[in-house]
């Protein structure tokens, strides 16, 4: 799903999402605001996730931690939820090692809420729904 196809949960049309883009993704059909989901790394965060005009969850993760396994369905929820408001970037650290470095990525996963380019909020750990919701709203004003 990350940086590709998403179905309208209104309408049910297919739409291409790119992972970086002006806005915020809409359904070329109905309009209804569309989750943002997207991968990044070193060469690519910026034009990604520093230049979005929306809050961005950040989740620095690897493929590895059973813990940040279990957070990524929650976090993709969560995207679904407040598709329009917010945009998911998901960040392997070990392919990423700069960007692990500057967000000082102690240990994973660690989510990161991102509002023109600079940390607002900050969590380590895996989290139910629930208590990302609250910290997400909390951290953008929702």
């Amino acid at each position: 799903m990350a940086n590709g196809v998403i179905k309208c949960a209104g309408c049910g049309q297919a739409n291409r999402v790119p992972a970086a883009a002006q806005g915020r993704p809409n359904c070329a059909k109905c309009h209804k605001a569309l989750p943002w989901i997207a991968d990044a790394d070193d060469t690519n965060f910026a034009e990604i996730a520093d230049a979005a005009k929306i809050p961005v969850v950040v989740d620095l993760w690897a493929p590895w931690c059973r813990p940040c396994r279990m957070v990524s369905p929650a976090l993709e929820q969560l995207a679904h939820d407040l598709a329009g408001k917010v945009k998911l970037v998901k960040v392997n650290v070990d392919d990423s090692p700069r960007l692990s470095q500057r967000f000082g990525a102690q240990a994973i996963p660690t989510l990161l809420v991102l509002q023109n380019g600079r940390v607002t909020a900050r969590q380590t750990g895996a989290a139910p729904l629930a208590a990302l919701r609250t910290w997400v709203d909390n951290a953008i004003g929702g």
